[in-house]
């Protein structure tokens, strides 16, 4: 693969690993109030102990949840173009022997 063709792939994939992260931070910001209103879902469902409330508690976990096998994904994402930049840059290293 030639110089300028690496280095054209390391700036798109530079930029899918930006994009990567501001979503993760996004996922992570909402991960945080799903999981506060599953917490808060959880304490009343205790307190009132009524079907409505375990419901209403059921639902806002399952949210929490998505959002966390969301974050999960988005930060397997991220890895994954870790390892790519990490190639393409060991690519761009002049190699032993070849000037």
């Amino acid at each position: 693969m030639s110089r300028s063709l690496i280095e054209r792939r390391l700036r798109e994939v530079t930029g899918r690993l930006q994009r990567a992260r501001a979503d993760l931070a996004a996922v992570e910001e909402q991960l945080e109030f799903f999981a506060h209103a599953a917490e808060e879902a959880r304490i009343r469902a205790l307190v009132s102990e009524t079907p409505l409330a375990d419901r209403e508690h059921a639902e806002a976990q399952k949210h929490a949840d998505a959002m966390i096998r969301s974050r999960a994904a988005a930060a397997a994402s991220i890895a994954d173009l870790e390892r790519v930049v990490d190639d393409l840059l060991g690519r761009l290293e002049p190699q032993p022997g070849r000037g």
